[in-house]
């Protein structure tokens, strides 16, 4: 079977699963922390200004930067979704390395960042402050439940990355005009919403693929380990 196959179905089934874990809904706002940052740190690097970052109940998000038309516009549209993924791809990482309290640091770093700099208004604040401190009861005070905690945010994180722009490229093919990024670069380009779509969940796929990949190696290695 194709192995992006695999990780469709893998990922299908993993996001099932998830939905029965109490409050496992809360923490899909992960990967839109993950997108929203994304874009607010293309902006800095082009020398644009954020000027604040929103995070919805819905897990939905937007960031407003002030940023020159052209290019630097385009590259700031351009950060989100792949940005997202590669976040995604760190984190399993990080567990194929038994690194898994540097990604706890790293998310942790994350929000703290938005927090403090741009994320204003009630639900995005109080999200982003129960994460970190949950993150730091993880490292501190729970260690040995980490390691789940840790594959569950992996997990979820990599599953929204993917299904987040599977759903885009249906929104392009339906209403284009709100497909979120692919719209607006189909506004600042010559392709249309549902290319730049499409290449966003390729990349996703892609990326899972890879993740996946250091996730079965590194148990797989965890298993011959135990037996010898």
């Amino acid at each position: 079977m194709n192995r992006w196959l695999k990780t469709l179905l893998f990922l299908a089934g993993s996001a099932l699963l998830t939905r029965f874990i109490p409050f496992s809904s809360l923490f899909r706002n992960l990967d839109t922390m993950f997108h929203e940052f994304g874009h607010a740190l293309m902006t800095l690097l082009l020398s644009g200004n954020v000027l604040r970052i929103e995070l919805y109940s819905d897990h939905s998000g937007v960031t407003y930067s002030a940023i020159a038309a052209g290019g630097k516009a385009i590259l700031v549209s351009l950060a989100g979704y792949p940005l997202a993924s590669l976040f995604a791809l760190m984190l399993f990482y990080f567990y194929s390395r038994d690194k898994r309290e540097w990604g706890l640091v790293l998310t942790s770093l994350v929000a703290l960042i938005m927090l403090v700099l741009y994320v204003r208004g009630g639900f995005g604040m109080i999200w982003l402050s129960g994460f970190i401190l949950l993150n730091a009861a993880m490292l501190f005070l729970w260690p040995k439940v980490s390691k789940v905690y840790y594959l569950f945010l992996a997990f979820l994180t990599l599953e929204e990355s993917v299904m987040g722009t599977l759903f885009l490229v249906y929104a392009s093919v339906v209403t284009p005009s709100r497909a979120g990024d692919a719209a607006n670069l189909a506004r600042l380009t010559i392709l249309p919403a549902p290319v730049w779509s499409l290449l966003f969940f390729l990349f996703a796929l892609l990326c899972a693929t890879w993740a996946l990949g250091l996730f079965f190696r590194h148990e797989k290695a965890g298993r011959r380990v135990r037996l010898m």
